[in-house]
């Protein structure tokens, strides 16, 4: 838990401040000088989207077919007894 709030502690010392100003500034700077470059690819980056947020959200709810103690519990959800 130390490591947390020491985490925390660095990014509102002045030097953390500086190095986030710095970067916001930056990353201004890069996206108002590359926006001709950006706009043509943005169609194509949300069709990556797509995959890449199917791939890394399964693993929030276990995959598909109920394995573990997932199978019993949706068994008690649908309300029918056997």
């Amino acid at each position: 838990m130390t490591h947390h709030s020491r985490t925390a502690w660095h990014w509102r010392s002045p030097t953390g401040i500086a190095l986030l100003v710095f970067l916001g500034i930056a990353t201004f700077f890069l996206v108002t000088e590359h926006w001709a470059h950006i706009v043509p690819v943005l169609p194509w980056l949300f069709l990556l989207a797509c995959p890449l947020m199917h791939l890394f959200m399964h693993s929030g709810h276990g995959g598909h077919g109920g394995h573990g103690g997932h199978g019993s519990h949706n068994k008690d959800s649908e309300g029918g007894q056997r």
